[in-house]
């Protein structure tokens, strides 16, 4: 309908192409609305996802070893050197000088340090005169005793009184020879006013300083000295049970210091105690070895590699790989739909670090490498480059 000027009026339809752009703008809106439901729906899948997969512990799956024909055993040795001694003042005193530090390469005998010895130079001083009045009074005895000796040959004096004048000739010989000793003795300990080296080797402590008071007459008895022949090193190691079979003078071993990691020292099993001790179950073994450059510390740790005829198709697992229950050890592997499960094995040989499995599993098992203590039966799991 149209106005008497041909323009359309309020009541009539709306024209085709103002309708066909409401349909299409109508359309736009509701694709826009799909869109964003299925994007949020995406996400939200996705986050889940991401989500659950974080939640699930990351393993690494590791296969068994065969032990081969040989196996190394590896167990920590404790370094001792070849002599050790700690050196106290034999005599009282009070220190003089030091000759000697830590760290210095000495010969046997060698001076370390001089104690000065007042109150024993004064016994010595005391029985240098004793010694001499024993020695007079002696000689005058034997004179005497020589003078009755003539005298009872013409009956002038008695055989009683000879026999008590010789009797008297030898007593005073005798304190003579008391007299002697004590001197010596006292000498003798004037000797250890010089501090010696009981053997070669290195200084390794000097608790001495000049004007200490030393030896017996000290309230706090401490070494003056120690020392150490590092020229040669004994290893102690202990070594379990089930391996003490293994175990025999000539054995070799190679050693491995945490100072050098870059070396091997090697060693010849010498002695063995061929006993268990029952509070470790072990058998006490010594190694000896040179030590030319005084790598090896007394007192210092080494790990001592020992090369062992091996069970040959025996596997082999890392320690870490165990699960230690109280119903036994087990392993724990992951099934196809990333579950665990857990393997109970009957454990061989420990070879420090790793341990022989006698029985429970297989060559191709492939074991969680490190589970945690906590880790159960059925727990869903994430291995390590795979992809789900």
């Amino acid at each position: 309908m149209s106005d008497p000027h041909g323009l359309p009026t309020g009541d009539g339809a709306p024209p085709r192409g103002l309708a066909r752009f409401g349909v299409i703008a109508a359309g736009l809106a509701a694709l826009v609305l799909v869109g964003g439901i299925y994007v949020r729906t995406r996400d939200s899948h996705e986050a889940q996802v991401t989500s659950d997969d974080t939640a699930r512990p990351s393993v690494h799956l590791i296969t068994p070893t065969t032990a081969g024909k040989m196996n190394e055993l590896v167990l920590p040795g404790t370094m001792q050197a070849w002599f050790t001694a700690h050196i106290y003042a034999r005599v009282g005193g009070y220190v003089h000088a030091w000759t000697r530090d830590i760290g210095a390469d000495v010969g046997k005998d060698a001076p370390l340090a001089t104690i000065d010895t007042p109150e024993l130079d004064q016994q010595i001083i005391q029985a240098r005169a004793t010694l001499e009045r024993a020695r007079a009074e002696a000689a005058l005895a034997r004179s005497t005793a020589a003078r009755w000796n003539d005298l009872v040959k013409s009956k002038a004096v008695s055989v009683q009184e000879t026999d008590e004048k010789n009797a008297d000739a030898k007593t005073h010989a005798a304190a003579v020879d008391e007299a002697a000793a004590a001197l010596g003795r006292l000498l003798a300990m004037k000797g250890y006013a010089t501090v010696r080296a009981p053997f070669a080797g290195l200084v390794t402590q000097r608790n001495a300083d000049i004007g200490d008071l030393v030896g017996p007459g000290a309230t706090n008895q401490t070494p003056m000295f120690a020392m150490a022949d590092e020229r040669r090193m004994r290893i102690y190691v202990n070594v379990p049970q089930e391996y003490s079979a293994a175990m025999h003078n000539g054995l070799t071993a190679t050693l491995k210091l945490p100072d050098y990691p870059d070396q091997t020292f090697p060693a010849t099993l010498t002695d063995q105690s061929f006993a268990i001790d029952q509070r470790t179950g072990s058998l006490q073994v010594q190694l000896k070895t040179d030590n030319p450059g005084f790598k090896l510390k007394p007192g210092g740790y080494a790990e001592v590699h020992f090369a062992l005829p091996g069970a040959g198709d025996r596997l082999i697992v890392p320690s870490g790989a165990l699960v230690l229950r109280d119903h036994g050890s087990q392993v724990a592997t992951v099934t196809a739909n990333g579950r665990v499960h857990l393997i109970p094995v009957i454990i061989g040989r420990d070879l420090g670090g790793k341990v022989e499995i006698n029985s429970g599993i297989t060559a191709g098992t492939r074991l969680i490498a490190n589970p945690p203590d906590s880790i159960s039966e059925g727990e869903v799991v994430r291995v390590e480059g795979a992809h789900d």
